[in-house]
């Protein structure tokens, strides 16, 4: 198969089709309404389901036991819509469920409105729900790249038990671009021997659970997930370096933003300044690794968000000190221009020499 033109939205439920996702279960919030538009048009054609739940609360604890049953779930929402989610996110998290979610983010805080936004970053990356828990975050730049994280979050779910958020924002879920859905190298998956199928087998029954009432039993089961998380941070980092090999600047900066900063990049570069870009592909795990790599001659760090600066703290920690770490940001849902991002950039290194 080609390539096909498509809205962001749509080609997330394609690629998750593709992935094998049979159930869905949503709630309608802008700008992501395509995606469960989509779906419910597409998965009755397949033999899936589609339910549109009362509340977002509803369509994550309907993820909860679809997902307790081993197939492939998945849901989607937007920022005030995740919220409500949290936590849904975890319970399924503290039962060891495989889930992808999908979050086409807005800006806020509260209703907020419409318009793209970054400003989830704390609330994917942290968990917004109780006790000690993580999932896999990807932040896509094109919808090429959606597609294809897309269809590799069911994989990573499914390997580590874990929920995967894909986290984009306004302009990926509304923006149209050629996409191809190609194979994907598969991983040797676990048997799901711990979803609850019934009994027939003559088995134990499964009990899908997150409640541990005895304080050791759940320590241990901390210390069980967290042996999890270190593994995904261990193996599943991705990130982009772009024109890195002499930057004296390095700005950070992921999702459609990073787009508009390799514009800046590029403009800057024709004026010989030495800039590059470090673009987080997981914003958890976070490339840490990555940050200790840098080429000797960067001078600066500038990271670049639709937010008040949310990424910065992870850039900081990263950082650990080495280089002074600026921001450039615009929140409540406008957009960077990469005229304003070139002028951060001159103001900085002017600074530096």
């Amino acid at each position: 198969m080609g390539k096909i033109l498509m809205k962001g939205n749509e080609a997330i439920g394609a690629a998750a089709i593709k992935a094998g996702c049979k159930y869905f279960f949503g709630y309608p919030i802008t700008p992501q309404n395509e995606l469960p538009e989509f779906m419910s048009r597409e998965l009755p054609k397949l033999g899936g389901v589609f339910v549109q739940a009362e509340s977002e609360v509803s369509a994550i604890n309907m993820i909860y036991g679809a997902a307790g049953s081993g197939v492939r779930t998945m849901t989607s929402s937007s920022s005030p819509g995740l919220a409500l989610k949290q936590e849904g996110i975890s319970y399924i998290a503290g039962a060891e469920l495989p889930c992808v979610i999908v979050n086409i983010s807005r800006g806020g805080p509260g209703l907020g409105g419409i318009q793209p936004s970054q400003a989830d970053y704390y609330m994917c990356t942290r968990g917004g729900g109780n006790g000690d828990y993580r999932h896999v975050v990807y932040a896509p730049a094109t919808l090429q790249e959606a597609v294809d994280l897309t269809m590799e979050a069911f994989d990573i779910a499914d390997y580590y038990r874990n929920p995967v958020i894909i986290l984009a924002d306004g302009m990926t879920g509304q923006m149209m671009e050629p996409v191809e859905f190609k194979e994907t190298t598969k991983r040797d998956m676990p048997a799901k021997d711990w979803a609850a199928t019934g009994t027939e087998e003559k088995r134990d029954p499964n009990i899908i659970n997150s409640l541990f009432l005895d304080p050791v039993e759940l320590e241990q089961h901390n210390f069980k997930l967290d042996k999890k998380y270190k593994a995904i941070e261990e193996k599943e980092v991705r990130c982009e370096m772009y024109k890195m090999e002499d930057a004296e600047l390095v700005m950070v900066a992921y999702g459609t933003t990073s787009r508009i900063v390799k514009n800046a990049i590029d403009a800057l570069r024709e004026e010989n300044i030495k800039v590059g870009l470090l673009r987080p592909i997981t914003l958890w795990p976070f490339p840490n690794r990555e940050f200790t790599e840098l080429p000797s001659s960067t001078k600066a760090l500038l990271t670049v968000e639709m937010s008040m600066g949310q990424m910065i703290d992870d850039v900081k920690i990263a950082n650990e000190g080495r280089l002074p770490v600026h921001f450039y940001g615009r929140a409540g849902g406008m957009i960077p221009t990469p005229e304003a991002i070139i002028e951060k950039a001159k103001e900085i290194l002017g600074g530096a020499k």
